[in-house]
């Protein structure tokens, strides 16, 4: 898996993962690569910083500093918990659920679940839609 920072043509920046380099090219090719903020399909690379391996501590002082990190973490929880009320848990079939989903083979409804690495790539190769489900304790 490879993490890209990304730019949409109206500036937006986000960043998303794809199996390899070349898996990029082909969705973006594909025009199922598009801007997570405003869904615009003109979508480049951005110039990407190189990481810095840093401490648990800093990383915690880095996130925590942040004037609205609690807010953050409070919609995340939010979300989390509206997932877990809402949608279906299909454990560790989750890769086979949303595959039927989005072959339409079965009725769309929210699930969630555990997948593998490896079914994950092949959600992504196959242009199956999810997100992770953010891991935000209540003391975290």
């Amino acid at each position: 898996m490879i993490q890209y920072s990304l730019q949409c043509a109206k500036g937006h920046s986000f960043d998303a993962w794809f199996k390899n380099a070349a898996a990029f090219d082909e969705q973006k090719a594909r025009g199922i690569v598009s801007c997570a903020i405003c869904g615009d399909p003109e979508v480049e690379k951005a110039p990407m910083a190189p990481a810095v391996a840093r401490t648990d501590n800093e990383r915690r002082t880095l996130s925590s500093n942040h004037p609205d990190a609690a807010k953050f973490r409070d919609m995340l929880r939010d979300y989390r918990r509206k997932v877990m009320n809402e949608a279906d848990n299909v454990g560790d079939k989750f890769a086979e659920e949303a595959r039927k989903i989005h072959f339409e083979e079965v009725e769309a409804r929210g699930i969630y679940g555990q997948a593998s690495q490896d079914e994950i790539a092949s959600l992504i190769e196959d242009g199956v839609d999810f997100l992770p489900l953010p891991d935000v304790g209540e003391d975290n």
